[in-house]
């Protein structure tokens, strides 16, 4: 699969201080959550300073390359997992 981040999935990872490394972690390791407004949605979780985080990638499968629209962290993991 190809996958490219827009402009701004970008400026998201460089704003909310998640690494490319990260996401492209996490789109490599199929953790494929489900799809949410017709984007193709994966999960994965990080520590940072003793704290757990939730990092949710959307992409838009439709389009070749694949395009990932944006990247976000959240603490509230069960809110997304349960």
């Amino acid at each position: 699969m190809s996958i490219v981040l827009s402009k701004h999935a970008k400026q998201q990872i460089s704003l909310r201080g998640v690494s490319e490394e990260i996401v492209w972690s996490i789109l490599h390791s199929s953790n494929f959550f489900g799809t949410e407004d017709g984007l193709s949605v994966y999960h994965g979780t990080i520590s940072e300073n003793n704290k757990m985080y939730l990092i949710r990638i959307f992409v838009n499968e439709r389009v070749n390359p694949n395009l990932v629209v944006t990247v976000y962290k959240t603490s509230k993991i069960n809110k997304y997992l349960t």
